[in-house]
């Protein structure tokens, strides 16, 4: 459609705050985009110390390679049982009767709990409708209806077995159009309509500014349940003393699960400990939302005993919190010379059985991505709806995957429509430092642009687009994420301690943890640039609820820069008490005084040449051993500079966000619709890079579960359950069908940031699938439009357009 633009109306900047990305003025020629990288970089004069920006060694490698390291299955207490659950294999029943009384005479055996045995409490991270063990009803193929404790893993399991149920079979919806349904069976009676949360929002007025718009694309795209398929299953061991259980438990999230199990066990937080245990993968699949722990904690309360309960494959698929799956209707409108004006977002988001975080996801689905362009009007509704299959949850990327699948699809179809190369068009439209979205995304350090030139460098887009080759295609996506977020409380913050010793060390007491990203070797990166002292003379703790400072957790991207500048304000704090000490002993101003390699230096003394180097122990123990002496330690705390958004989603949510450029060339089999991804370039701005090797890892990690997302893993279902719950039918991405990676990072700097760091965790994931799909519809002309990109999808589509060209002959 057409329409004039200027009849009127208001400018085009309308919606669009602070700086925006480009002028908006649309009298005005829009200019071609530069391909010249600018260059960047950090603030005039500042400069990096050691060891920030090296490529240190993880200071957990050698316990994990030698087997030291301690997962959740290598505890061991003294009269230890293990545990096993019975599930549901129905999807939707009703509890008639158990009979336990076979498992209970099985020797072996020294416990058997059913949802009588519980608190009867329903917990849950958003939205409580979540009991430890079934209370009259089953939901899912997998629910927890009862659990054993014996002396080994394999009598437990032979008497869950035994464990006797009827059931009252009852009618199940297996898909959001079954459960949106009038009529429908209720999953929860408390959910009319099967809608566990929905919100609406029209900012910008989205009518007018389509009626305003010269290009209108649309589209409607369905994403997939995708499982976690971390090396380690989730697992907990549980021992009570006296009226108080301490949990060993491989949580991403150890003070927030604590607060949900104790309410689960209906005990008060004081009487539950969680101490995290070495974390095998996480990726969101352990954030403390399943029954797990707290079924642990119930059968050795009743045995009397500690219980180890450990996840078997199966059961991780069966019962962990896969990804949401959604269905997104995009609308999106653009004036004549590209640039963007509305869009509409519909989203219907499947939360299976039970809650957890999926509210949250639901709500970062719908909005995150909006802070990457200036759109001057958003619409959005959005629906989480209850469905008796497996209740899902945070997945890496939390919403932005799916959300980004179905939007930059959409933008794709506009730069075909709009005749714009796909990085001209990005340019054109992305955000850039000072803007402020819609939803008051008030966006600091971004270098966007940037990435967006260098992917398209690195995967030869222009060369190669003229110079075109047939069957291949390629795509090009961009994302946003946050670092850190205000999720839980209007808070999200970090603590801690850097307590210096006398022999030299210094100790980061911390509960944020480690779930296999490096994030302890980054924390103890920033307190040894912070101290003068080598990396190998930092010990990070581990998180135990009872003697590390509170911390929320690896959940949003949040570590490296929440954390981190908490403990690089600890470490401050404590060198400048240290050189206070040296002050004191040395008889000289602190001022004159610096840490360097682990000594305390200062300058010749008067009429003398030698300058003075005392080893940082020596001032510690001097300083503790004194009248009135005192350790040398230092607190530091940071909150997150943002605000705690609001029930539809409006407010700065971050103090910092991240951003990513991907690009991919893919070649498909048009006799068979194989899918081969040859390149995929990644530029991520992350700020300053900590450690290149960890952040490189990360980018690559990601992109991998990006193109299993897109390409591999599903499975076939039948009852509402996975048929073979296990890694025969459900294929993660092999380095056989991973493409030639090109990974590089934005010289970019974020002031809040300790030493100029953002998060870098999540992002890389976000574009894959969508730029996978738009590639392949650029290759063959067959854009695919639920996940996975399966070759018979694309074989068919194909066929069926050489069947529409061939009728049209005739």
């Amino acid at each position: 459609m057409t329409a004039d633009l200027n009849r009127g109306k208001e400018p085009m900047t309308a919606g669009f705050r602070g700086k925006a990305p480009t002028p908006v003025d649309v009298t005005r020629e829009v200019p071609t985009p530069t391909r010249e990288l600018p260059v960047t970089g950090l603030p005039s004069g500042r400069v990096l110390p050691p060891p920030i920006g090296s490529a240190v060694e993880r200071i957990d490698a050698a316990e994990k390679v030698s087997g030291e390291a301690v997962y959740a299955g290598d505890v061991r207490l003294p009269r230890m049982l293990h545990g096993a659950v019975l599930r549901s294999p129905h999807a939707s029943a009703r509890v008639v009767r158990i009979d336990t009384s076979r498992a209970e005479r099985l020797p072996g055996v020294h416990a058997v709990i059913t949802g009588a045995d519980t608190a009867r409490i329903r917990w849950g991270a958003f939205r409580p409708d979540l009991y430890p063990l079934a209370i009259g009803r089953v939901r899912y193929v997998g629910d927890e209806v009862a659990a054993v404790a014996a002396t080994d893993a394999e009598t437990a399991r032979r008497a869950a077995e035994l464990i006797s149920v009827e059931y009252e079979v009852l009618p199940a919806v297996l898909g959001l159009d079954e459960a949106l349904a009038e009529g429908a069976p209720l999953v929860h009676d408390d959910a009319p309509g099967n809608v566990a949360h929905e919100f609406a929002f029209d900012r910008g007025g989205a009518d007018e500014w389509f009626a305003r718009s010269d290009v209108i694309v649309e589209g409607v795209w369905q994403s997939a349940r995708q499982w976690h398929g971390s090396i380690e299953t989730i697992g907990c061991t549980a021992e009570w003393s006296r009226d108080r259980v301490t949990l060993w438990v491989n949580t991403q999230t150890p003070f927030l699960a604590r607060q949900r199990y104790a309410t689960a066990l209906g005990l008060p937080t004081r009487s539950v400990r969680v101490i995290q245990t070495e974390v095998g993968g996480g990726f969101g699949g352990k954030s403390g939302d399943d029954n797990t722990s707290v079924i642990c904690a119930i059968l050795a309360r009743r045995a009397g005993r500690p219980v180890q309960l450990l996840n078997t494959r199966e059961e991780e698929f069966l019962a962990s919190r896969p990804r949401t799956p959604m269905r997104c209707r995009v609308r999106l409108g653009f004036t004549s010379d590209g640039l963007v004006t509305a869009k509409d977002l519909d989203l219907i988001a499947d939360n299976g059985a039970y809650t957890g975080k999926s509210q949250a996801v639901l709500g970062a689905a719908t909005v995150r991505h909006d802070a990457l362009f200036a759109y001057r009007a958003v619409r959005a509704r959005s629906r989480l709806v209850y469905t008796n299959l497996v209740p899902t949850g945070a997945f890496r990327g939390f919403g932005n995957p799916s959300a980004d699948w179905a939007v930059g699809q959409a933008w794709d179809l506009a730069a075909a429509r709009l005749g714009i190369e796909m990085p001209d068009l990005l340019l054109l439209n992305a955000v850039e430092e000072g803007g402020v979205s819609l939803h008051n995304h008030r966006i600091g350090s971004c270098e966007l642009k940037q990435c967006i030139r260098k992917a398209a460098t690195a995967i030869g887009w222009y060369e190669k687009r003229s110079n075109p080759t047939p069957h291949r295609g390629f795509a090009m996506g961009v994302s946003v994420h946050v670092s850190g977020r205000r999720s839980f409380g209007d808070y999200d913050g970090s603590s801690a301690i850097v307590r210096l010793t006398e022999d030299g060390r210094a100790v980061v007491i911390t509960g944020e943890g480690e779930i296999g990203t490096g994030a302890r070797t980054t924390l103890a990166q920033i307190a040894a640039a912070e101290l003068g002292l080598a990396v190998a003379d930092v010990t990070v703790t581990r998180p135990d609820t009872d003697l590390t400072t509170h911390a929320l957790g690896a959940l949003a991207s949040r570590v490296t820069y929440v954390a981190g500048n908490a403990v690089k304000r600890a470490a401050a704090q404590a060198c400048e008490r240290l050189l206070a000490a040296a002050s004191r002993q040395l008889g000289r101003p602190a001022s004159e005084l610096r840490v360097e390699d682990g000594l305390v230096h200062a300058p010749p003394a008067l009429g003398e040449d030698v300058p003075v180097r005392l080893p940082v122990g020596v001032v510690v123990r001097a300083e503790l051993y004194r009248p009135n002496g005192e350790p040398v330690v230092g607190l530091g705390s940071f909150d997150n500079p943002s605000e705690f958004p609001d029930g539809v989603r409006y407010g700065n949510e971050s103090g910092a966000y991240n951003f990513a450029a991907e690009a991919a060339e893919v070649e498909v089999d048009p006799a068979t619709g194989a899918v081969t991804v040859l390149e995929l370039a990644a530029v991520v701005d992350c700020g300053t890079v900590l450690n290149p090797p960890l952040a490189e890892g990360q980018v690559e990690g990601a992109i991998a579960q990006g193109i299993g997302m897109a390409l591999t893993e599903r499975f076939d279902w039948a009852g509402g359950a996975p048929t073979r719950p296990n890694f025969v039918d459900y294929k993660l991405p092999t380095s056989q069908i991973m493409p030639r990676l090109h990974v590089e990072f934005a010289d970019s700097y974020e002031p809040t940031g300790p030493f100029g760091a953002k998060g870098v965790g999540e992002i890389a994931l976000d574009p894959v699938a969508s730029i996978v799909a738009s590639a392949v519809a650029d290759a063959v002309g067959v854009r695919v439009h639920e996940l996975p990109i399966t070759a018979e999808k694309i074989f068919w589509g194909i066929r069926s357009a050489t069947d529409r060209r061939d009728g049209d002959r005739r």
